[in-house]
């Protein structure tokens, strides 16, 4: 079920209506409540709620395939008791930490090898293939790829992890944990949530609350704008051109690099703004996954500001644990400030690796993720990977020259590794780039009717205004203004847009993933 389709139109007004119907009645509850007129405790009354957000959660998720049911049912199942039997290793002996650390890696072991079998198993089989020019048909399992499996699995993988560093007490509630795995709203897409922060969520009682829903309404318009109108209008015209790419000028396939740079970030970022709106429907607050990415000054403040919720797990369960930005350093090391910039190389190497790798089973993504380790070397040589963690333009409307040249710098070393990032292979890559280091770069680029691109550019203008305005905010339609009749004149352009630009049904990109 996608969020931009008419079932799901229908699908969350039934469940946000049902689930508060389902509330326990109290001093902050709804006027009206099934429990106003049954006698239950609270915790009952909060064991039927999750009951129901799980059940609506596998109906969400079953849309697509019933059998992926099978598979995140097994992997919420094995991780919650993971959870129980780490727990219950470290409070039983001495020895327990070794019992635990075992049941943790069985679990790690479990989840990576069921997401290596669906996602990587075909790809190093048909690499093996092709280096010793063997046939390896038979040997491919051709399976369809569960969407979100590499979301919940991440999930899933931080509770057992953080149940044996004892940032969170293992639960016994298995309701509420397979819940916490199957949340619909950021199921298929993150943002990746830690178990510290929406477990508990789901153990303690939820309470309506008008102004979180009228602002998660707000960012669910948002994220629709910039999915339906910005990034499916940016696709038209990218897939056109890398789908006719060597007969294009340079200047078209440049422009086609930077609409797709529009593209993924409408589509991502808009599906990170309707899971958290739709979350805040229901009384559930998720972490933000973007924070104005293009408006960074370097590479590394477009880090800390993409894909929040998977930089921030890479850091914590991978980067830091191999030493981070403070190494040990051995007592006979010569040089111990070469050794700890080595270091800090190597596990920034491993985790952008990692997260190229993390993305799909492509050499593409591996040379992504190196890329942008590459960029990140400079920075970590002159100790400025930590400079810019305020904002752009902080305390002022505008931005310096400066600042609009480190932008503009900044935007397009990325554009180049979305080039990267969109080709489907490492020799087609070579010659899109190829192409756009052309003569033809000076000329003027293709450009679809009047109809298509004016609207187009119109609605990037939005995009990057509204987001620029609200930079400071949680999302970039937070601000609600003062005056009535503005809000609901933005509302009505907005919705306008959706309806009246908005094309056929398309996929979430990262739903691939």
């Amino acid at each position: 079920m996608l969020f931009n389709s008419l079932e799901f139109a229908f699908f969350l007004p039934i469940v946000f209506l049902l689930y508060w119907f389902l509330t326990p009645s109290g001093t902050n509850g709804p006027r009206y409540s099934l429990f106003r007129y049954w006698h239950v405790s609270e915790q009952t009354a909060l064991r039927i709620q999750n009951a129901f957000v799980l059940i609506a959660s596998y109906i969400f998720y079953g849309w697509w395939d019933w059998r992926f049911l099978l598979l995140i049912a097994f992997t919420s199942f094995c991780s919650w008791g993971s959870g129980l039997l780490i727990g219950k290793s470290v409070a039983q002996s001495v020895d327990g930490h070794k019992k635990a650390k075992a049941w943790m890696i069985a679990n790690i072991i479990l989840n990576l090898g069921i997401l290596a079998i669906f996602k990587y198993y075909d790809f190093f089989v048909s690499e093996f293939g092709q280096l010793f020019g063997i046939s390896t048909d038979s040997l491919l399992l051709k399976i369809i790829l569960p969407v979100g499996i590499s979301f919940y699995t991440f999930q899933a993988l931080s509770y057992s992890i953080d149940v044996y560093r004892q940032k969170i007490e293992p639960t016994k509630d298995i309701i509420a944990f397979f819940a916490f795995i199957a949340f619909f709203p950021q199921l298929v897409a993150g943002p990746i949530e830690r178990a510290t922060n929406l477990l508990p969520q789901f153990l303690n009682k939820r309470t309506f609350s008008y102004d979180q829903a009228t602002d998660g309404m707000r960012q669910i318009l948002w994220g629709l704008f910039k999915k339906i109108v910005v990034a499916d209008n940016c696709a038209t015209y990218v897939d056109q051109v890398w789908a006719t790419y060597d007969t294009q000028t340079g200047s078209t396939l440049l422009l086609a690099a930077i609409l797709f740079t529009f593209q993924i970030y409408g589509d991502f970022s808009g599906y990170s703004d309707i899971a958290i709106g739709t979350a805040k429907l229901f009384g559930i607050k998720l972490m933000r996954n973007f924070n104005n990415p293009y408006f960074s000054r370097d590479i590394a403040e477009f880090w800390r500001r993409w894909h929040i919720s998977l930089t921030t797990w890479f850091r914590d369960y991978v980067y830091i644990p191999l030493g981070g930005s403070r190494p040990e350093i051995p007592a006979h090391i010569q040089h111990p400030e070469r050794y700890k910039k080595l270091i800090i190389i190597r596990n920034t190497f491993v985790i952008f690796l990692l997260s190229g790798f993390w993305h799909g089973a492509n050499w593409t993504f591996i040379a992504w993720g190196a890329y942008h380790a590459l960029l990140f070397l400079p920075l970590i040589l002159l100790g400025k990977n930590r400079k810019y963690t305020n904002q752009v333009a902080d305390g002022h409307f505008l931005p310096t020259w400066k600042e609009c040249a480190q932008i503009l710098i900044t935007f397009m070393l990325a554009v180049l590794g979305w080039i990267i990032f969109r080709a489907t292979g490492i020799l087609s890559l070579f010659h899109f780039i190829d192409g756009i280091f052309d003569s033809s770069l000076l000329s003027i680029p293709w450009l679809m009717t009047r109809k298509y691109y004016i609207p187009l550019l119109i609605f990037l203008g939005i995009m990057i205004s509204m987001e620029w305005y609200n930079r400071t905010l949680p999302h970039g339609f937070a601000y609600c203004f003062r005056h009535r009749w503005v809000r609901y004149v933005l509302y009505f352009v907005l919705c306008w847009c959706i309806v009246y630009y908005g094309g056929k049904e398309t996929e979430f990109i990262y739903f691939q993933f």
